[in-house]
């Protein structure tokens, strides 16, 4: 099967069999970077505080502008504590609510067999009433994949034959039906076919903008689909599925013993150009369709696809290009 791909930007529809380790060296990284800054900084407020507040307070003068320095440092500092925790925060909010997305789909022509039948991987998380946000070429694998929109433009269809998402912490997966799909951006929203399924999962907050470039960003997924969740499975589990990791029989045992779990990618913001977001948080096939986090908390965005041979060119898309495919698939 071709990928599903617009090089050099690439969609990641189904996970590549080469190995790549969990992306937790970018959130340490990250973390060590902020707690040198924690560092510096309370080393420079107490110096200060010695250096000027003694001689001031022995004057009897009023430290009004010390007080104020100090009251912001420590602001600061306490917004930097905040910011490098947030990865966790996130995670632990808000992991039961992203979940692994597998399916399988065709693009042949009526009364032929199928040209193309294959695997689709992603992520997928909850964003109201039983629906689940999600890229495009998540929800119709046949987009953006050049072989199928050649057969496609000579008139054969493309359909989907299963669709489901396994949720962290339970046993069963929970089939998907479409929603709604942007007709100019790789975002799209299924519903949950049993919404009793997802009713006490949490629905993730949604920012009102954006925001600027330079801003933390962290971003949840499934990098390497099954793979992924199979290679950081304990050994015993590992050795019998190495060899099943596009299985999805492998997929329903994982769940069962409860190893559906997401991976975490850290980094910064670099741009926003319209409704596309460039940031340098790592990803990889699987990973499609995550929620993308500022350092509140928040959802900016949907990670999308990523450029060959550029650390800082992970792709998403934006929060405000997704609300309008929500308010369409909620039900009037």
């Amino acid at each position: 099967m071709a990928e599903t791909q617009n090089p050099p930007e690439h969609p990641d529809p189904t996970p590549k069999t080469e190995s790549q380790p969990e992306s937790s060296i970018v959130c340490e990284s990250w973390q060590q970077m902020i707690q040198g800054v924690l560092a510096v900084m309370m080393l420079v407020g107490a110096v200060a505080m010695v250096h000027y507040y003694g001689p001031m307070a022995a004057q009897g003068l009023p430290p009004d502008d010390l007080q104020t320095r100090v009251h912001e440092l420590t602001a600061e500092v306490e917004q930097l504590r905040q910011e490098q925790s947030m990865p966790a925060v996130v995670l632990n909010r808000y992991r039961n609510s992203i979940g692994y997305i597998y399916g399988v789909y065709q693009v042949g022509f009526p009364n032929h067999r199928p040209n193309i039948r294959a695997r689709v991987s992603g992520t997928g998380f909850l964003v109201g009433n039983g629906l689940i946000a999600t890229n495009r070429h998540v929800a119709e694998p046949w987009y953006g994949d050049s072989e199928a929109q050649k057969l496609i433009d000579e008139g054969a269809l493309g359909t989907i034959e299963s669709l489901v998402i396994f949720f962290p912490g339970s046993p069963t997966p929970v089939n998907l039906t479409p929603a709604s799909v942007s007709k100019t951006s790789d975002l799209a929203v299924v519903r949950a076919e049993d919404a009793n399924a997802v009713h006490a999962l949490s629905v993730l907050p949604l920012a009102r903008s954006t925001g600027a470039p330079g801003q933390l960003v962290t971003v949840i997924g499934y990098p390497m689909g099954i793979a992924g969740m199979v290679a950081k499975s304990p050994s015993g589990i590992y050795e019998r599925l190495a060899y099943r990791h596009n299985d999805i029989n492998a997929a329903s045992e994982l769940a069962a013993l409860s190893l559906i779990r997401p991976s975490t990618t850290c980094g910064h913001l670099g741009d926003v150009v319209g409704d596309k977001l460039i940031y340098d948080a790592p990803t990889a096939h699987g990973g499609s369709g995550g929620p993308v986090f500022n350092s509140k908390g928040e959802v900016i965005g949907v990670n999308s696809a990523y450029m060959d041979g550029f650390s800082g060119g992970t792709l998403g898309v934006s929060v405000d290009a997704l609300r309008p495919l929500i308010d369409e698939a909620n039900p009037r």
